[in-house]
Order: structure tokens, then C-alpha cells, then sequence
């Protein structure tokens, strides 16, 4: 029973007011009884003082001390409440009872009144113990004092039943009022109960639920009502129910994955990998334990992965016999009694009543499944094994990826040191081989990537290169470079438009969106659309349906989106300029391209690979570069990233005269590298070089920032920093 309710509220009040009246009635009745039971034991103390002191008056005035001992046992032996009794003469004690002596503390803690009226005091031995000390004096005073204790314990004891008598009474009481009052009380506030109940139940959205009163007309016509209401409530919730189910399994799981891709795509190592995969599959299912098993390409190699725990199985008879269960169980999910190899489980695997397996597939034919241990009352949902068996379908590149560097680490390594490419990129930078790795995991999916980097790091070929990797591949491949559209026309180029749509509408006309349906659409410069258009871009993401401009049908495509900035988006948000929920729904894997003066490393093999690029496309016999060239290769800066690498080396070919590129066949701004004025302000020779180049560009563009930008390869942003950098700005005429 709550006391808030109205019932408690009503017993609580009897409890109190019972409680209550019985504290206070013990209180003043124990307080009573204490005064008259303390004042009679002082007075029967008072008394056998008095008299002792009489009778010892003649043998202290005759220092009869024998006598006087004897006397004071006497006294102890004939009145058991006595504690202890003494003589105190002239600050001498010529007689007492004490075995150990009289205690040196009791000695002056009290002292008659005056020569005819002895004191009483309440004192406390080392023991714990009261006593009520009578100093009584002897022959008024002139014989000394006569110092009596009597203990309190009985006095204490009297008090103590006192008390339990009291409490049993108000407990009894208690009871009696409790019983009364719940039976009066809960036949007022039952009907009323039983509809807040149903009302409080009704809201947690409890419909299997009645209200029955049988009280008063008016409480049953409430209770009738209510009936009603929730009847028609349970009738519309059981139709929505079934029609939002669907909606919400299939919102989860869409989540649920996201956010696995997501995380085993980061990580590593094929332990890292299975661990991750195996946990969050374990908040799946019912079955806490279980196993994955995967075949490398020559089926010489088996890894077991269970939580943390990776095994390596060579021995060939095991491998036939996991085969041969693969075999056995097909493509499908399936139930057995015992797995065909149980050598290849964990002892705590074996024991289990039957195994759900999991077939592990994927385009690259990879052989593998998920056992899982079913104790004997599992009771495993179809449909959840269904969902797990698309999870490790969706992530089977990441674990073969795991799997293969695990299995090749060495060759991994040897790879690193030399010059790599990827899809048309280039680079052996350690930054450039964590990014193939992440295409390589990323592509399978539909996620959604977010590519950010400075202008001509390569946002293009990483979105293509996601694109030939993935199963779209056959698919067509849009680009849409949003800087490139202005405001008005943007919108028709992302969703098409109506014929009439608006002026120049002569005729129907597909956007890039539909094109590029079944395939991918890649966003250049996300960053630079505006707010209106990122609006509609997030519907089309969140619901892939949008309609042509001047249209009313709505039209649904298939496709993967890759959005790049050179642009800092989440600066961006902050500043209000780009929407936070389109971010987020664009970051669901982002990736950051290094810019070239990050990874120098690669700088000698991007000039190799376009230098071999522009020789064959041009047709010149150019093979290589002078010590003076590669040196000045080297040494620059590359503000322009790969994009200026590639226009340079464009320029050097092309002015080359001989079989070898000479530093005077670059660009003016990259062969003259020497100090120059600006050393003086503090600038590097790269700094001073970049800072020529950038005024002579925009004079020659007549300071037209937009076409400076082009010819230098690089954003309308990142020159317009460099300009902030170098203190550059279009000189006044006079």
C-alpha cells in the first residue's frame, strides 16, 4: 500500500495520531513514575543513613574502629540494596566495605548539606552502574561523615517494564486501529482505487484492462465510460500496431547496422573484428555462446574467433570436417543436433542440446559460418537469426579483409615499403594504405561517406575508387559538383524538372539523381549548396524519394551517396551555415584525405606516375627526372596538393626538350626556388615562392578569384585563406 495514495494517505493518518498519543501518554506517565520512584528510593537511602550514622556516633567518637567495621558489614548484610558504605573522619577512612579500597573519585563527590541535613547525589561508577549517593553527617558533623551508595538497577528495571508495558498497549492499539481503520477505509476508496488503477494502467498502455464498481450510481456510470473508452482505444492501437512494426524492426536493424558497419570497418585486426561482430550479435540473440569459423582462399587455414579468442586450425582432418558440416547444413540458417566437428568449438560449446548454424557468404565466395550453442530450453527466433545471417552477409569483406592481413602480415608489410596504388590512387603513405583498407570495407555497404580534404587531395578517385569496389559498380557513377550551379538551377540538376516548370522548361528532364539510379551519386563541394537545397538533399537522403521541380510525382531511387568538401562542415554547423541533421546524415563514415605536404613520402611516386601519364597521352619520349628537377619536386610546398603536382608535371612534359625533365621546364613560381624578399618578413623560400605565384595568377586572371582558383587548382576558400595568409589584396588605382 503507497501512502500517497488516498487510502494510505487515510491509515497513515490513524497510524500517526495512534503513534502519536501513545508516545506522548508514555512520556508523561514514565515521567511521573520516574520522579516518585527516584524521590522514594532517595528517602528509603535517607533513612537507612540516618540510622547508620546513629549507631556509628559511639564507636567513632571512641575510635572504636573494629567496631565500627563490623558494624557497616552488618549494615551491607542486612540490606541487600546497600551497594557500599564508608566513614570519612577528618579526611581519613576508618572504616568502609570496598574490597579494593574506597574509589579516590567517590571520596569527594558529595558532602552534606549542613551539621543536622545530609545531600543526595546521583553518581555513575567506573562500570557504568548508578548509584544514589547519601553523604549523611555524623553527630552533626563533628564525628565525621557517614557516605552510603544504593544501586539504581531495580530502580532502572521498574522503569524498563514500564516502558514494555506501555509499548505492547500502544502496539496492541495500533493494530486494533490499523484493522479498523483499513476495512473502513478501503471499502470508501475501493471503487475509486480500482479506476485510478485501471486509469494509471491505461496510460502505461495496458488495454487488457476493467473496470467493475458496485458502488454508488455515479461511480458506476464512470467506470462504464471508462470501459468504453478503452475498448475503442484497444481497437485502434491493435490496427496501428500492426502497420508501425514493420516500420520500427525495420528502423532498427537499419541502425543497428549502420552502427556495426561503422565500427568493425575501423578496426584493425581479424581478433578486433570477430570480437566486435561477436558482441553485438550476442545483444541479438537469446544464445550467449558462440563460435566464427572462416576458411581462407586455399582452405589450408581455418580461424575459430569466439569473444577475445582466435584459434588457427591446420590440421587437415578438422578442415575436411568443417567442410564437409558446410556442406551439410547449405546456404540456408539451420538447426542440428551436433555440430560435424566439435573439436573446433570451445569445451563449453560441445556440451550444448543442438547448434544453430549461420552460413557466412559473400561475392567473394568466402567460406565460413557462426555456430551457436543452444541450451535445452532455447527457444532462438527466427527472424532474429535471419537478421544476424544479413549482418555477416553485409560485413563478410571486413572479416575476409581481417582475415587476409592476419594471414599475410609479412607481405603487408613488405607492401608498405614500396610504391602502391588503389583504384587510380597513389600513395604508400601509411595515412593513403589506412584508407584503401577503409574503401575496401566501406564499399559493400550503402552507408553513406563523407569525404573532406583540401582542394585536389583526391575526393573524386576515393569516391570512384568506393564506387568500383561495391556491387554498383556496373552502375553508373554521377557527379555533381554543387559549386558549379548557381542557387536557381541547382535543385533542377539534382531532381530534373517538369516541362513549364519555369522559363527555358521547353521539355521534361531527368535530374542526376535519377540517373544515376541502381548506381552512385557523387556530391563535390557539399559544403557550398544552399540552405533550400540542403532541405530537400536530406529528404532525398533519409527517404530516397524526391519530385521534379514543377512535378507532383513522387519518385524513388536506389542509390548511394558520396558527398566531398574542402570545407570544415562542423565549423560549419556551428556557424549556422549547414544544416546539423544533413551532416549527420552525411558523416555515417567519413573519411579525411591528407593533403600532399603530409605525406611527402609519395611526392617522388605521384611525379613518376604522372610524368609515365602525360609522356604516353602527349607522345613524347620523356622517361625521368634531372637531380635539379626532383630536387625542386621535393622541396616545394604543393599548395595545390595532387591537383598541382599533376598541372606541373603537365607543364614540365610539355616544355621538356631532351629524355629527362629539367627544373627550368616547370611552372616559374616551382623552378625558382631562392630567397627572395620575403625572407625578410619571416617567410620560408616555399612560403616567398608560393606567395609570387599567387599574386602573378591573380594578376593574370585580372584578380578574377574564381578563374585564379581554377588555373591553380585549388577552392575559391583555400585561396582566399592563402590570400589572408600573405596579407595579398588587389592594389588601388590612382
Amino acid at each position: 500500500m503507497r501512502f500517497t495514495s488516498l487510502k494510505g494517505k487515510l491509515v497513515a493518518g490513524v497510524c500517526a495520531l495512534v503513534l502519536g498519543s501513545g508516545a506522548l501518554l508514555s512520556f508523561l506517565v514514565t515521567q511521573r513514575y520516574t520522579r516518585s520512584l527516584h524521590a522514594a528510593l532517595t528517602a528509603q537511602a535517607e533513612g537507612l543513613a540516618h540510622a547508620a550514622a546513629l549507631e556509628a556516633t559511639d564507636r567513632v567518637l571512641i575510635n572504636d574502629v573494629v567496631s565500627l567495621q563490623k558494624l557497616l558489614e552488618n549494615q551491607m548484610s542486612s540490606n541487600p540494596s546497600i551497594s557500599y558504605i564508608f566513614v570519612l573522619r577528618d579526611g581519613k577512612i576508618p572504616a568502609h566495605t570496598f574490597a579494593a579500597g574506597v574509589p579516590a573519585g567517590l571520596i569527594d563527590a558529595n558532602a552534606p548539606i549542613g551539621p543536622t541535613q545530609g545531600n543526595a547525589e546521583d553518581l555513575r561508577g567506573t562500570g557504568g552502574e548508578s548509584f544514589i549517593d547519601i553523604a549523611w553527617p555524623i553527630f552533626e558533623g563533628n564525628a565525621g561523615v557517614l557516605r552510603l551508595g544504593i544501586s539504581k538497577k531495580p530502580f532502572e528495571k521498574q522503569l524498563w517494564d514500564l516502558w514494555c508495558e506501555i509499548g505492547a498497549l500502544t502496539i496492541g492499539s495500533l493494530v486494533l486501529a490499523l484493522a479498523a481503520s483499513l476495512l473502513y477505509v478501503g471499502r470508501i476508496t475501493r471503487p475509486l482505487r480500482d479506476l485510478t488503477d485501471a486509469a494509471q494502467k491505461l496510460d502505461e498502455g495496458r488495454l487488457d484492462l476493467a473496470v467493475h464498481a458496485g458502488g454508488a450510481d455515479e461511480v458506476a456510470a464512470l467506470s462504464s465510460s471508462f470501459n468504453g473508452m478503452v475498448s475503442r482505444i484497444k481497437d485502434y492501437t491493435m490496427r496501428l500496431e500492426e502497420k508501425t512494426r514493420e516500420l520500427e524492426r525495420s528502423h532498427r536493424q537499419t541502425r543497428s547496422f549502420c552502427e556495426i558497419v561503422r565500427e568493425i570497418g575501423s578496426l584493425p585486426t581479424f581478433g578486433e573484428v570477430t570480437s566486435a561482430l561477436i558482441r553485438r550479435i550476442v545483444g541479438i540473440l537469446k544464445c550467449r555462446e558462440m563460435a566464427l569459423c572462416v576458411l581462407n582462399d586455399r582452405q589450408d587455414r581455418l580461424y575459430v574467433a569466439w569473444h577475445k579468442n582466435v584459434r588457427i586450425v591446420r590440421d587437415e582432418r578438422l578442415l575436411e570436417a568443417f567442410c564437409g558440416a558446410l556442406e551439410g547444413v547449405g546456404g540456408e540458417v539451420s538447426f542440428i543436433q551436433r555440430f560435424a566437428a566439435p573439436d573446433l568449438l570451445p569445451d563449453r560449446m560441445t556440451l550444448a542440446a543442438r547448434h544453430a548454424i549461420i552460413p557466412l557468404e559473400n561475392t567473394l565466395e568466402m567460406r565460413g559460418a557462426l555456430v551457436v550453442a543452444c541450451p535445452g530450453q532455447c527457444d532462438c527466433d527466427v527472424g532474429e537469426l535471419e537478421w544476424v545471417s544479413l549482418i555477416l552477409s553485409e560485413t563478410a569483406g571486413v572479416v575476409r579483409r581481417a582475415m587476409l592481413q592476419a594471414e599475410a602480415s609479412e607481405d603487408v608489410q613488405a607492401r608498405m615499403g614500396q610504391p602502391t596504388g588503389f583504384r587510380g590512387l597513389i600513395g604508400k603513405d601509411p595515412k593513403m594504405q589506412l584508407i584503401y583498407r577503409l574503401i575496401e570495407d566501406i564499399a559493400p555497404s550503402t552507408a553513406t561517406v563523407l569525404i573532406q580534404g583540401e582542394s585536389g587531395t583526391g575526393k573524386e578517385l576515393v569516391a570512384r575508387a568506393i564506387h568500383l569496389e561495391s556491387d554498383r559498380r556496373e552502375k553508373s557513377f554521377v557527379v555533381i559538383n554543387c559549386s558549379a550551379y548557381p542557387e536557381t538551377l541547382l535543385e533542377s540538376e539534382l531532381f530534373g524538372h517538369e516541362k513549364g516548370a519555369f522559363t527555358g522548361a521547353v521539355r521534361r528532364r531527368s535530374g542526376r539523381f535519377e540517373q544515376a539510379h541502381s548506381g552512385t551519386v557523387f556530391l563535390d563541394e557539399i559544403g557550398e549548396i544552399s540552405p533550400q537545397a540542403q532541405i530537400k538533399l536530406l529528404r532525398v537522403l533519409q527517404t530516397q524519394s524526391f519530385e521534379r521541380v514543377g512535378g507532383e510525382e513522387t519518385l524513388r531511387v536506389n542509390v548511394r551517396v558520396i558527398a566531398a568538401t574542402n570545407r570544415n562542415l562542423a565549423a560549419e554547423v556551428e556557424r549556422g551555415r549547414f544544416r546539423e541533421d544533413l551532416f549527420f546524415r552525411l558523416n555515417v563514415i567519413p573519411i579525411s584525405l591528407p593533403p600532399l605536404r603530409e605525406r611527402r613520402n609519395d611526392v617522388p611516386a605521384l611525379a613518376n606516375h604522372f610524368l609515365e601519364r602525360w609522356a604516353r597521352d602527349l607522345g613524347k619520349d620523356v622517361r625521368g627526372f634531372s637531380s635539379g628537377a626532383m630536387r625542386v619536386v621535393l622541396d616545394y610546398g604543393w599548395p595545390g596538393n595532387v591537383r598541382e603536382l599533376e598541372n606541373s608535371i603537365e607543364h614540365a612534359v610539355v616544355l621538356a626538350k631532351g629524355p629527362q625533365i629539367e627544373a627550368s621546364d616547370f611552372p616559374e613560381a616551382i623552378s625558382m626556388l631562392r630567397s627572395g624578399p620575403f625572407e625578410e618578413e619571416g617567410m620560408s623560400v616555399i612560403e616567398a615562392s608560393e606567395r609570387r605565384e599567387l599574386g602573378r595568377i591573380l594578376e593574370q586572371c585580372g584578380w578574377n578569384k574564381k578563374e585564379a582558383a581554377k588555373r591553380l587548382g585549388m577552392g575559391r576558400t583555400t585561396l582566399y585563406a592563402k590570400m589572408k595568409k600573405y596579407g595579398i589584396s588587389k592594389p588601388v588605382m590612382h
